[in-house]
């Protein structure tokens, strides 16, 4: 069997007047992510991470903000194509696992919801995406709570 690995990380701004998603769901939160598509971090990190591990770039090549096509688009829509790419090039997820960091709001209710949600996109169980919440301890911007960060590892098997 071979397999390969990858890291992914992104974070965005929050501001009012965006919806805030994680994982593919919409949280209530009196700020969302401020980017081109959506701004799921978590998922952009998952495809960071996916893209990475066979060395094909990073979602700024597939999907760039400077593209008016992928203004306000779904980032789960997203990962199904990545996920397609690597299912091309004879390549399975084995597992995600991941954490998003962020002072608010507090996304432990949320979890199992994106876990699901990523799962069926990539066509896994659920025990085979993990998310983690944890603070940034009130530093730097995240601590600020100017954004929300998330890291995210792709274990891929062919």
């Amino acid at each position: 069997m071979n397999i390969r690995i990858g890291n992914g990380y992104d974070i965005h701004r929050l501001v009012e007047g965006r919806p805030l998603i994680l994982g593919g769901v919409h949280i209530k939160h009196e700020r969302g992510l401020l980017g081109n598509s959506d701004a799921d971090v978590l998922t952009h990190a998952i495809m960071d991470a996916m893209l990475g591990a066979l060395s094909l770039g990073d979602i700024g090549l597939y999907f760039p903000p400077t593209d008016e096509k992928w203004t306000g688009a779904d980032s789960l829509v997203l990962l199904a194509q990545v996920h397609q790419m690597i299912q091309q090039r004879g390549w399975k997820v084995g597992n995600i696992d991941s954490v998003v960091v962020a002072e608010q709001p507090k996304l432990k209710p949320h979890i199992s919801a994106m876990r699901d949600r990523i799962s069926q996109v990539l066509q896994i169980e659920p025990e085979q995406v993990g998310i983690k919440a944890t603070t940034n301890e009130k530093l730097g911007p995240v601590g600020r709570e100017e954004g929300i960060a998330a890291y995210a590892v792709a274990l891929l098997e062919a």
